[in-house]
């Protein structure tokens, strides 16, 4: 499922390597001299790019989700009913996170459990909620996993994850480009800078779905401040009830059907690789944590 953290960094991909396509065509490479990398010269060069990719995947990541999961945005003056409620929970959430503005609501057409939050600030968030996940959840628990994603915001979760990925961008093309280089040097010497690009390219696709181990890792550590933020906002048994709610809409539907199911990206696996890309923790684990809170 494309949500959240990986739209992120599906969309952080496709913008590094583009900017390093260009860069590549153009011809930028001040890190090279007569006598081959300077490399504190290629680090601060991958360190700037690095960062500047990621900042972009940021600033179009409301963009990008309404485009890609067709997110429709409510309009809270024409829009009542479930909708209308929708929104005015949201909003008593936003303030009472202290929230400089109110996020956009949206929903979008699936059928699958999910609930997400994305924005460049604080002060231009996207909530979002999927059809599926209107039609399972009682009020309460709406309220839970709306608190949840409100709490995302208020901790400047976009942020915080932007500065991961900008930093794993960095390494991904400083490692890319040296191994490139030792790689080019032993083709014909017109050769070279063709080899040079190619490898590059396949090593920072490469590297980058091994970078998305570490920004994984720190996503589920975020994961479990969002849901004592959400129970802050929405009470604790309102969270919880949310939580095993999810539980058990996986086990009804099957997990195969539901593997991602997401709400709060419920993609948690207890061991294996999976695991290690998993962008939430085990539902049980979280469910275990606020008990163990309250």
């Amino acid at each position: 499922m494309i949500k959240r953290v990986f739209l992120f960094v599906t969309v952080n991909i496709l913008v590094v390597v583009t900017i390093s396509i260009v860069l590549q065509v153009l011809g930028v490479r001040p890190y090279l001299t007569a006598y081959g990398i300077d490399y504190q010269a290629l680090m601060g060069f991958c360190l700037v790019w690095g960062m500047g990719g990621a900042f972009i995947s940021l600033g179009l990541s409301r963009i990008m989700a309404k485009w890609m999961l067709g997110v429709k945005v409510i309009d809270p003056e024409r829009d009542h009913g479930d909708l209308g409620e929708l929104v005015q929970t949201v909003h008593r959430l936003a303030k009472s996170a202290n929230l400089p503005a109110m996020p956009e609501v949206g929903v979008y057409d699936s059928p699958e459990v999910n609930a997400f939050a994305t924005g460049p600030t604080k002060a231009r968030a996207l909530v979002a909620v999927s059809s599926g996940l209107i039609g399972r959840l009682s009020r309460r628990q709406m309220e839970g996993v709306l608190g949840h994603e409100v709490a995302h915001i208020a901790n400047g979760d976009m942020v915080t994850m932007t500065l991961v990925q900008g930093v794993v961008n960095a390494f991904v093309m400083f490692f890319a480009r040296v191994i490139a280089f030792a790689v080019s040097q032993n083709v014909k010497e017109e050769s070279r800078r063709m080899v040079n690009f190619m490898v590059t390219m396949a090593l920072e696709i490469a590297f980058s779905l091994l970078g998305a181990m570490v920004v994984s890792y720190f996503s589920r550590r975020r994961e479990f401040r969002a849901d004592a933020g959400g129970a802050k906002l929405a009470g604790s048994a309102s969270m919880i009830d949310a939580l095993k709610a999810l539980k058990r809409s996986m086990e009804t539907i099957g997990l195969q059907e539901h593997a991602s199911v997401a709400t709060l990206k419920i993609s948690g696996q207890s061991g294996g690789l999976m695991a290690l890309l998993a962008t939430h923790p085990p539902l049980e684990e979280r469910i275990a944590k606020l008990e163990s809170m309250r």
